[in-house]
């Protein structure tokens, strides 16, 4: 398995997709029930191959990711296989990106002594949605791309 079994209620809500993927392999319902109840290693791995392709398509349609700690800010551009970053740190122990309040706090402070940016750029040729995926586990979020379109055009000005 190259990423992570969809959870049941991931599943229950792909269902039509499900069904579409098990008769392209010619696996109607009476096979399928059957593959359930007398071979459930097999429905597994059925479960397993049909969750990466959902993962893999929607992991080559991903742009931005966002991911927010305590202290960091992780912003992630992801065109072909370069990812863009800009990490944002405080330095500040009383401040928490992930509560509104530290958001508003990094938007009155962002140029201040307070705040470290820096901006990176990593090759991901080798397997681009496997890197996306792993930023994902990690805690990232797929995004729109708001905030490090945000931070891009405040920083090149």
């Amino acid at each position: 398995m190259k990423y992570a079994r969809l959870t049941k209620e991931q599943l229950e809500e792909l269902y039509p997709e499900f069904i579409t993927f098990l008769a392209t392999q010619s696996i109607d319902k009476i096979e399928w029930d059957d593959i359930k109840k007398n071979r459930p290693h097999l429905a597994e791995q059925e479960i397993d191959l049909f969750s990466d392709v959902i993962w893999d398509k929607a992991l080559s349609n991903v742009s931005y990711i966002d991911h927010f700690s305590k202290n960091y800010i992780f912003l992630f551009k992801c065109i072909d296989e370069v990812v863009f970053s800009w990490v944002v740190k405080t330095n500040n122990p009383q401040i928490d990106f992930v509560s509104a309040d530290g958001i508003h706090w990094l938007a009155d402070n962002l140029f201040s002594n307070d705040v470290e940016i820096t901006k990176g750029r990593k090759d991901i040729s080798e397997n681009r949605n496997v890197a996306l995926f792993e930023i994902i586990k990690q805690g990232g979020i797929i995004s729109k791309g708001e905030l490090f379109n945000k931070l891009d055009s405040l920083i090149n000005q």
